[in-house]
């Protein structure tokens, strides 16, 4: 999983390069199966549950699950850039957002705070902990900096398949799996910067912002390990 979870961060980082005002989010997804197919992973959402795509890219309002066609990015937007890749049997999946061009103070607000939540549950993925100890470094790190964390959908144990138990609520929910040495997670929160609540788009797959505010995503596989937390990708 270390190799896979290396090679992700590369095809990640490819793809943030080329983050500018005008292009279309189904060059992005061109781009993704290009990369994981010269570095010699397979992509892991495309046909994942009848998902169309390589790349998960949402925009703005869209929280994730967006589906790369014709848009052209604009000056301004965020881009949440959501991929997971697999490589001898093994999946790992990570998330981020930018922006495109300059952005507003809240969009930097939005990303940074994300940002930081990531980093204090990334903190809390160790031995003899319990998912609610990641769940509530989350929740207060948003919170208490006047923003919202999605509910509905959760982060998630990784390796052999792309999604596994235990599931990772970016809230309190009970105390949730003692964690173990070798345990591999996929920690994602979905901060949005108004209400937590969500619609689900017409094509049955994007997720949007219930009240039209913007949200980010950013997303760690990690490896539970005798001295804390690995970050694998």
């Amino acid at each position: 999983m270390r190799k896979c979870g290396r090679t992700l961060v590369a095809v990640l980082e490819r793809l943030i390069s080329e983050i500018r005002p005008g292009i279309r989010t189904d060059e992005l997804d061109t781009i993704m199966a290009e990369e994981a197919e010269r570095r010699g992973v397979i992509p892991s959402f495309k046909n994942y549950r009848g998902f169309p795509a390589n790349l998960c890219v949402s925009i703005n309002d869209e929280i994730v699950h967006g589906i790369p066609g014709e848009r052209r990015l604009e000056a301004g937007d965020i881009v949440s850039l959501d991929a997971g890749v697999t490589l001898d049997g093994f999946c790992t999946d990570a998330a981020v957002t930018v922006g495109v061009g300059q952005i507003s103070e809240e969009a930097e607000k939005l990303i940074s705070v994300t940002q930081g939540a990531l980093k204090a549950a990334v903190a809390q993925a160790r031995c003899g902990a319990r998912v609610c100890d990641i769940s509530s470094a989350i929740q207060r790190h948003v919170e208490s900096n006047g923003l919202s964390v999605v509910r509905e959908y959760t982060g998630h144990g990784v390796g052999r398949d792309l999604h596994e138990e235990p599931q990772i609520p970016n809230f309190v929910v009970g105390k949730g799996l003692k964690l173990r040495k070798g345990m591999t997670l996929a920690i994602e929160p979905m901060v949005n910067a108004g209400d937590w609540r969500t619609r689900v788009a017409a094509n049955k797959w994007t997720v949007l912002t219930a009240d039209g505010s913007l949200s980010a995503h950013f997303e760690h596989t990690v490896a539970v390990t005798g001295n804390g937390a690995e970050i694998l990708a």
